[in-house]
């Protein structure tokens, strides 16, 4: 009975070391240097540029850009393809909210988005390269990867400008099988997990996939560096990921106490100062 009694206190504690276990493993991060950790560390960063409330300096336009550079600010910037297999800087999946025009940006050729204008202004939406050559290493930049029909391509070209680029830089994605592309692939580059609460996440994610995203469950596939979290309210997985190392970078920030408690901070329409303790 003795022997029985004991092989049963084995099972259990086995276990329950699976239970803790497991969800660790599927939650846990990478771990930047901290030499890879230094450019980003205290940063904040203008989301999308520094553009300005009214849209007269418009999102993610070369004068956000030279602005939030000149300013001394990281930038946080977003690319996705072109029709022709261009790597454009642009946020939207679709061109209505900010050029004004029903299509998905996916659909035009670079030729045909360089007929367009951001939020009525003379800006049109630039080059990835043309971004690089603008902001010239001044700062350190935050590269968001959109989620779009051909991943693997914008990685790939996407890591192909980025060797050529003298200047701090890393990498952040909401779908974690882009992360994990430079996980294998461009292990140089500090990757970071978007993610934000479950509710947040929009109709094309099912409500499963959204519950796992929006707790880092999804990190044993990609091994993120950092998790930049929407600001608000963040579930238990997340902030043991962030005790497991991941840095916390906090999006998108309104007003400076949100630099409290973060490692760095995505920022927009005020003007904090470029680090914070």
């Amino acid at each position: 009975m003795k022997k029985q009694s004991h092989v049963k206190w084995k099972l259990a504690v086995g276990a329950a070391a699976a239970l803790v276990g497991v969800p660790l493993a599927m939650l846990a991060p990478g771990r930047a240097t901290k030499r890879q950790r230094a450019p980003f560390q205290n940063m904040n960063f203008a989301h999308r540029g520094l553009h300005s409330r009214d849209m007269s300096v418009p999102e993610n336009s070369l004068t956000a850009f030279d602005l939030a550079a000149s300013a001394g600010y990281g930038i946080e910037l977003d690319v996705q393809l072109s029709r022709d297999g261009q790597v454009v800087v642009f946020h939207d999946d679709t061109l209505d909210r900010v050029c004004g025009v029903s299509a998905r940006v996916d659909e035009l050729s670079f030729d045909e988005l360089q007929e367009l204008r951001l939020c009525g202004t003379d800006e049109r939406i630039p080059l990835f390269s043309d971004v690089l050559a603008t902001i010239r290493g001044r700062g350190p930049l935050i590269v968001e990867l959109k989620t779009g029909r051909r991943n693997r391509e914008l990685c790939e070209k996407t890591y192909a400008l980025l060797s050529d680029y003298r200047g701090d830089v890393c990498v952040e994605s909401f779908d974690p099988t882009i992360v994990a592309w430079f996980r294998f692939h461009a292990r140089d580059l500090v990757r970071g997990q978007l993610a934000m609460p479950a509710s947040r996440y929009d109709s094309s994610i099912a409500p499963p996939m959204a519950f796992l995203l929006s707790r880092g469950l999804t990190n044993f596939l990609c091994r993120p560096q950092f998790m930049a979290y929407r600001i608000g309210f963040k579930p238990l997985p997340v902030r043991l990921a962030e005790r497991l190392g991941a840095m916390r970078v906090a999006w998108t920030s309104h007003e400076p106490r949100n630099e409290a408690h973060n490692d760095a901070v995505i920022f927009e329409f005020y003007k904090p100062r470029q680090k914070f303790k």
